[in-house]
């Protein structure tokens, strides 16, 4: 794509986000586009907002657990960007009204306490660099009609990043197996998924060495502070005005938000 083409298509994009209004997915009018596309659009995105003074406080990994890749239709994992406004406190109200179609997923979020860059960053890399875990919830929400996309797409989109909430216990990971983590996603005060951190490529830390290798490909990198969502352990949970959801981790607590 050109440099022309790339900027229309980013702002077409973050309007679609900050305006909470559905778009058509920007393949059905460029069929050609590249996985590599799809990143140089977000990546628009991202410098836009920095220009306007948005912070960038980390990155997340998406599409990292079979649920999630079959519940969107899709087979490879990606990132995005998270800007300091996508940060709800816990326990705290979500507007539903500054968002599309949001959907709730848990997730296992890394704090670093050193930098990260790849190429051939790996999992002992990103344990030896991280400060603490927490649990957390991602609300994605894409900005494509009906939630439809295909890979190149979602890239664009900044892989559906929209909000999180970080909370409960933050513990280092020699004092974890992040593998055998239990959780249950709570909905309405009824359980709607279980999982363990496993589901994540097999172990959540593979999720953020994953991150940082793709940065690499933009001579990018993770730095001190950073937070990394490693993506969805289970499949994510529509949520409406009213609706309340509570992540309960084993050995790091509960986190929780009410959509308003």
């Amino acid at each position: 794509m050109t440099p022309e083409t790339i900027a229309q298509l980013a702002e077409y994009l973050e309007n679609a986000e900050l305006n909470a209004q559905p778009v058509a997915q920007i393949s059905r009018a460029h069929p050609d586009i590249t996985e590599a596309d799809g990143y140089a659009i977000q990546h628009e995105i991202r410098r836009r907002k920095t220009a306007r003074g948005t912070q960038i406080i980390g990155f997340k990994a998406g599409l990292t657990s079979r649920a999630k890749m079959k519940q969107v239709g899709v087979e490879t994992p990606s990132y995005g960007f998270l800007a300091d406004y996508f940060a709800d406190a816990d326990g705290g109200e979500i507007e539903r009204a500054k968002l599309i179609h949001p959907r709730v997923e848990p997730e296992i979020a890394f704090v670093l306490k050193k930098p990260l860059r790849g190429p051939g960053c790996h999992i002992g890399a990103v344990l030896a660099a991280t400060d603490f875990v927490m649990p957390a919830m991602e609300i994605i929400d894409s900005r494509y009609e009906n939630f439809k996309f295909d890979f190149p797409s979602v890239v664009a989109d900044n892989s559906s990043s929209a909000r999180f909430v970080l909370g409960g216990l933050a513990r280092k990971v020699e004092d974890l197996d992040l593998r055998t983590l239990g959780m249950v996603l709570e909905h309405n005060g009824k359980p709607f998924s279980f999982g363990a951190g496993a589901a994540v490529l097999g172990h959540p830390a593979l999720a953020v060495a994953l991150v940082v290798n793709l940065l690499a490909r933009r001579d990018e990198g993770l730095e001190a502070g950073n937070v990394i969502l490693t993506g969805g352990i289970t499949e994510a949970v529509a949520c409406a005005a009213g609706d309340h959801v509570c992540l309960r981790m084993q050995g790091l607590g509960s986190v929780s938000a009410r959509f308003v």
